[in-house]
């Protein structure tokens, strides 16, 4: 999955604050747009039309729910905008995660990463305004269909996270710790994603509130049995599993004086870690039992203790989650303090029971659900009426719909290409500015013993470049992305000529050749010349070309330079790019493969 890449390539980044920006224009337009046509469509309402829709008020575990989950999702968009997020992410943040995890969970983030990785920028973008699009969403739609939708989007895309962005939240791992971050920040999205999705009527009532803090409970419980299970390395102080990674976070990049506070109290376990561990299993079981009773007051005194504990391990512990340069969230403990809060409030504080479920009903029945009743929205009266019932929430929240398309579309586009962004080979080789200038004539022989001039192949493009039959390193990389060339330029192909000249000063018969085109699968690529000759004439097309080759010590192998040029029908060279695969990944093996067809079919199109 990882690309290899620099993160912070400047090629990279200013690919992907490109994209931003463009996509950034295009959702701001939306917005705009929207707000005036519903602003305009409210002349065509009859002179003394009213407009309005009977409102429930919006129950208080509900709103904190939308509202510190809404704010939460647009905090971690805004921290996917990270500059070196596009190269980054793959290597520095989920693979670490993924490593501690059983092997099919690796393969599974691998396999899904493979999307990342060849597509850095659209993915890095997507996730922007997908995680943008659904906190938007869940900010301005307070009731109906529209509200419940953004607790569903906001599950569905906070599994695809979960899954693998954080490969389960590290429950296949082992030393899994309710004060690391179990069982993942994202997971809490869901859960409280599946809660706004509920029908108004399921707040009516202290059941959704008595159940969530149950769930609590039983959580906060499992979570104390699993602190103290020994073995695992919390209740030693030094060396042991809490003192390490309260010391790794101290080290990450943030103000001095967290760092300090951070480091103080790493200090701290380390001398006590069996009494910090023993406060720690108590605190939560006890929390959990309180949770249990459903007690008005004793779960009033739990939620602020819990409210308490996780404030001090964000801080001590998870160093508030988003520092030191790729973090995606603020980790698991402000999600589980809007969990518990939302619980407390639906179950202390109902709505008034004689009025809100007759005015909830008719709050849902005035929001049609996305999708119905499309042919009396074609009449000029069901359109009208539709608009009277629509407020200014309601558009928003379908332009904040409109965000989160404008992210995934392009993600889901390039989930089908099979080939990586040549983003991914620009970056590697650098910019390579067109060129205009006469190729340099030359007179050697193919792998199969004919004589070929650069004068021979007028007519076509030629893509060349120059390799060592014994090389196994970059040589082989650069022979497959010919390869794949070969494969993306489909019938333009015959109008191609794809050919390497030998870059051995020692190994360079045709004995070698044929053996490389075998050993690469060469042989029954169309079109493709592996050519050699004396040394003379190869040492002369590697000066005329910039190319230097020298044989490495204690080895049959040479070191060249890794250059590939363009030359149109003409025998002009209108391109030369720096050819070292770097990593060699197959990300960056498709991308240059890519790279090389766009090049070959531009000069076929200028010629």
């Amino acid at each position: 999955m990882n690309s290899g890449l620099n993160p912070a390539d400047p090629t990279l980044v200013a690919a992907f604050r490109s994209a931003l920006l463009h996509q950034g224009l295009i959702a701001a337009a939306l917005f705009l747009l929207l707000w005036l046509l519903w602003g305009a469509s409210r002349n065509w309402l009859r002179p003394g039309e009213a407009v309005h829709a009977p409102r429930a008020a919006e129950p208080a575990g509900h709103r904190v729910l939308r509202i510190g989950f809404g704010l939460l999702w647009v905090f971690d968009g805004i921290l996917q905008a990270q500059p070196q997020m596009p190269g980054g992410l793959p290597s520095q943040v989920i693979e670490p995660t993924a490593q501690s995890s059983p092997r099919w969970v690796q393969d599974l983030v691998n396999a899904g990463g493979t999307i990342w990785s060849n597509h850095p920028i659209t993915a890095a973008a997507a996730s922007v305004w997908i995680q943008v699009g659904i906190g938007l969403w869940l900010l301005v739609a307070v009731r109906g269909w529209w509200s419940r939708g953004a607790g569903l989007a906001s599950v569905a895309w906070g599994l695809m996270v979960w899954i693998w962005g954080e490969s389960f939240g590290g429950i296949f791992a082992p030393g899994l710790s309710w004060l690391t971050g179990a069982p993942g920040a994202v997971l809490l999205y869901c859960v409280a994603g599946a809660l706004i999705a509920l029908p108004a009527r399921a707040w009516l009532t202290a059941r959704t509130g008595r159940l969530l803090l149950a769930g609590a409970g039983l959580f906060f419980i499992g979570m104390a049995v699993l602190q103290a299970w020994p073995g695992r390395g919390y209740w030693q102080g030094r060396s042991g599993s809490l003192s390490a990674m309260v010391a790794s976070m101290a080290q990450t990049s943030q103000p001095r004086a967290l760092s300090s506070l951070v480091a103080a109290f790493g200090s701290f376990d380390t001398a006590h870690g069996f009494a910090v561990n023993l406060f720690v299993v108590i605190a939560l079981a006890a929390i959990g039992a309180a949770l249990l009773t459903g007690r008005p007051r004793l779960v009033r005194v739990a939620v602020l203790a819990a409210g308490v504990l996780c404030l001090a391990d964000w801080v001590l512990v998870q160093d508030f989650g988003f520092f030191g340069g790729l973090g995606t969230d603020p980790n698991s403990m402000i999600p589980t303090i809007l969990l518990l809060a939302a619980g407390y409030l639906a179950l202390t504080r109902l709505p008034d029971a004689a009025a809100e479920p007759e005015a909830a009903v008719q709050a849902e029945a005035v929001t049609p659900a996305p999708g119905g009743r499309w042919r009396e929205l074609l009449r000029p009266e069901g359109a009208r009426a539709a608009l009277t019932a629509t407020s200014m929430q309601t558009v928003t929240a379908l332009a904040a719909l409109g965000v989160i398309v404008i992210g995934a579309a392009p993600m889901a586009a390039a989930s089908l290409s099979p080939t990586a962004d040549p983003i991914l080979a620009q970056a590697i080789a650098g910019y390579s500015p067109p060129l205009d200038s006469p190729a340099s004539p030359f007179r050697l022989t193919d792998q199969d013993g004919r004589t070929v001039t650069l004068a021979s192949l007028r007519g076509k493009v030629v893509l060349l470049t120059f390799l060592d039959p014994v090389c196994t390193t970059d040589c082989p990389l650069i022979a497959q992305e010919f390869k794949a060339t070969a494969a993306m330029l489909g019938a333009q192909a015959r109008q191609t000529e794809l050919v390497a000249i030998v870059a051995n000063p020692t190994y360079y018969s045709t004995q070698f050749t044929q053996a490389f085109d075998r050993q690469e699968g060469l042989s029954a690529v169309p079109d493709w010349l592996y050519l050699t000759g004396t040394l003379t004439q190869l040492r002369s097309a590697w000066q005329q070309y910039g190319v230097t080759v020298e044989n490495l010590p204690a080895g049959a192998m040479s070191a060249h330079n890794d250059l590939a040029f363009v030359i149109d029908r003409a025998g002009v060279i209108r391109q030369e790019i720096d050819a070292d695969p770097g990593p060699g990944t197959t990300s960056t093996r498709s991308s240059f493969a890519v790279l090389f067809a766009a090049d070959v079919r531009q000069a076929l199109s200028q010629s």
